[in-house]
């Protein structure tokens, strides 16, 4: 049966457009790629996901002005989910009852400019405000599971005081030139506009983009941080190289690679969600 395309209609017209629009007006373009970088596309809840969302324990935080969604299912120790850019908490469903049986309280939210969260536009610094926020609210977690854009954010949390001691990267990307090689891909983007975006960052933020990875954040962890990271040798969004790059950068981490799962239905895998809840009880695979 042949997969139904769940691409946004705004993302193909973007597809169709953005290299045109780059031939013709180059600068108009690169702007609007920044936009579009920071620029989380939203994807309709799935019903299965609106059963989850209807059984948890709601509560706000605010990050940047903005209203930011969060949830809460069961009691106990708190485990952070953190999910990926255009996610949503509820992605996470099937981790809740295994979590909940090993008697941890799940806590997830949707990032700003995410699911049900306010905002258009978001970038890293305010999923970490979002982390530190909830973290208050609902005491240090025990770990964090994380999936793709959100491991990230995760790294950049703990590296920046978030007193964590377990982080399971499910799929994360590491390496600066391969996100924004994903971003150009998507686009039809050209090379000009890899290059714009670099020094748009440097100029911006006073740092590099490659200050904004996970390659960097684990080389400036204040502590040592015991990271499982579990990735698909078929994840045609981010290569399993890059779960490969980051244990050369940090070689106590562990490396769970898993097969025939893609980049999403990873989060669906009873083996996948089996070996976070192990990690999390005991800090080790079985």
């Amino acid at each position: 049966m042949k997969k139904k395309d769940r691409t946004p209609l705004l993302l193909k017209a973007v597809r169709w457009m953005y290299p045109k629009l780059e031939r013709i007006a180059p600068a108009l373009a690169h702007r609007y790629f920044v936009r579009l970088f920071f620029t989380p596309f939203r994807y309709p809840l799935p019903q299965k996901e609106n059963k989850a969302e209807k059984f948890a324990d709601k509560f706000f935080i605010k990050v940047a002005e903005k209203k930011v969604q969060c949830y809460s299912w069961g009691k106990g120790i708190p485990i952070l989910l953190i999910h990926g850019w255009a996610g949503r908490a509820t992605q996470f469903r099937r981790f809740i009852k295994p979590l909940n049986k090993a008697g941890y309280c799940v806590v997830g939210f949707d990032g700003p400019a995410h699911g049900r969260s306010e905002g258009k536009h978001t970038d890293i610094r305010e999923f970490e405000e979002a982390i530190h926020k909830i973290c208050e609210k609902v005491g240090q977690p025990a770990a964090i599971i994380a999936h793709s854009f959100g491991g990230g954010a995760a790294l950049y949390a703990a590296m920046n005081g978030l007193k964590i001691t377990k982080i399971i990267n499910i799929a994360t990307p590491t390496i600066g030139d391969e996100i924004i090689s994903t971003y150009l891909k998507a686009l039809h983007g050209s090379e000009s506009t890899r290059d714009f975006f670099r020094k748009y960052m440097l100029s911006t933020y006073g740092k590099s983009f490659d200050q904004f990875t996970s390659s960097y954040f684990v080389r400036h962890l204040p502590y040592p941080v015991k990271l499982l990271l579990i990735h698909d040798e078929d994840d045609k969004e981010v290569e399993i190289k890059q779960a490969e790059e980051l244990i050369k950068l940090y070689p106590a981490a562990r490396l769970l690679r898993t097969s025939g799962l893609g980049h999403t239905r990873i989060l669906k895998d009873d083996k996948v969600i089996k070996a976070c809840v192990t990690f999390v009880k005991s800090g080790a695979l079985e």
